[in-house]
């Protein structure tokens, strides 16, 4: 019978010229091969678990309490959530600093309608997400169709919504806003069987995620083993989901034991799985990596390329504005100066997650992780009360390390 975890790591070899298969087990020509080709797919998720590990310890055990953990999600959300659209944007082959002031543009701009003229929390919100997509589209046809550099737009992108964010708000912040519109950021789950300590909700939830995710690698590794392409080895696959469902159970079983999932979590999740499938599964994400790998070879083969690079500034004009309004919401006012620096650590995670500077290589869990990755070191820092000068030079090392790796393993 056949068994995808046994199967060859490359399909079925020709009977004629092919050699054949490593035997099981053997880690020069098998696992070890696998695991060398690709080092930094996994090397990111064991980063993140040794860096959670580290100031779990260094904190003793702080870190990864239920209250400090929900806090962890709603301090990254927005980052994770911008992280998602300028993956897409750094795959095509260009760059958006403007996120950050459009992000606090769009939380002045849903201050000035909740609050001054008292809109509901809804239409306000659908109008500031679409004004984020229409900002995206500006910026994005300035770059697709007139050739102007996305450096030079986006810069500019970013000194104009950093003073239309001041004139909005007239130097002042603005607040507070409607309770209806604080509970994206604020807002936890109902517990449907009324049930508190642990919330079954919650753990039901995790549970359903988990096995989800495993049914999908499951079924997407069977295609690969159908189709003759290069798949996990049996014993990486399995311990690779089995570390996921740990990780999931784990995470639910805190969330549980305190409120519950906190909403934004779930549209983070949700936004998270959808983007996934997106780059991985669809015609548009090909197309993507795509135009990144080899803009004029993509256009050759029929890609509209301006299309695709003006699609993701778009995709991420709306997310960043999604982002303002989960932070505008959080911080429970809009700020003159909020969005400050968000670009930063948004580009960050995106290549501390494995994107490459010249585009065309990226994944979107990837960018979570690296995410993830920053949130949990300076959460971590800030628990040790290290100083916000010495973790901005943590952070900028970090960067600079994944980059040099990135252009290190394209040398080789």
């Amino acid at each position: 019978m056949h068994d995808p975890l046994t199967a060859p790591v490359h399909g079925a070899p020709s009977a004629r010229t092919a050699p054949p298969p490593a035997p099981r087990g053997n880690a020069s020509g098998g696992i070890a091969h696998f695991l060398k080709r690709h080092l930094r797919d996994y090397g990111m998720l064991i980063t993140l678990v040794a860096i959670m590990g580290l100031f779990q310890y260094l904190t003793d055990g702080t870190l990864l309490q239920p209250l400090n953990l929900t806090n962890l999600v709603l301090q990254n959300s927005y980052i994770v959530i911008m992280a998602l659209g300028m993956l897409l944007v750094i795959v095509a082959g260009h760059i958006d600093l403007s996120v950050g002031s459009v992000c606090g543009f769009i939380g002045a701009l849903a201050a000035v309608l909740m609050v001054n003229y008292n809109w509901p929390a809804f239409p306000a919100a659908v109008v500031c997400l679409l004004a984020g997509a229409v900002i995206g589209a500006a910026q994005g046809w300035f770059v697709a169709y007139l050739g102007i550099p996305s450096f030079i737009v986006t810069l500019a992108g970013m000194l104009v919504f950093k003073g239309l964010a001041l004139a909005v708000l007239q130097g002042q912040s603005l607040g507070p806003f409607p309770d209806a519109f604080q509970a994206l950021s604020s807002g936890f789950l109902p517990e449907l069987l009324n049930q508190e300590d642990p919330r079954s909700t919650t753990l039901g939830l995790g549970l359903l995620l988990s096995v989800s995710a495993v049914v999908v690698a499951w079924r997407h590794r069977s295609a690969g083993l159908t189709h003759g392409m290069e798949v996990e080895p049996g014993p990486i696959f399995l311990l690779r989901q089995a570390v996921i469902v740990v990780g999931v159970m784990a995470m639910s079983w805190l969330m549980a034991s305190y409120k519950g999932l906190p909403t934004v979590m779930v549209v983070m999740v949700v936004l998270t799985l959808a983007y996934d499938f997106i780059a991985g599964r669809t015609t548009l994400g090909r197309r993507v990596y795509a135009v990144g790998g080899n803009e004029k070879a993509a256009r050759l083969s029929g890609v509209r390329t301006e299309r695709v690079a003006f699609f993701t500034f778009v995709n991420m004009g709306a997310l960043a504005a999604l982002a303002g309004l989960v932070f505008a919401a959080r911080l429970n006012t809009a700020s003159p100066k909020a969005g400050l620096g968000f670009e930063l650590d948004v580009i960050a995670a995106c290549f501390v997650g494995g994107a490459s500077a010249s585009g065309g290589v990226g994944k979107i869990m990837g960018a979570v992780i690296g995410a993830f990755v920053m949130g949990v070191m300076n959460n971590g820092m800030s628990i040790l009360g290290i100083g916000i000068d010495y973790q901005q030079v943590i952070k900028g090392l970090v960067l600079l390390a994944a980059v040099f790796i990135d252009v290190y393993n394209k040398r080789k």
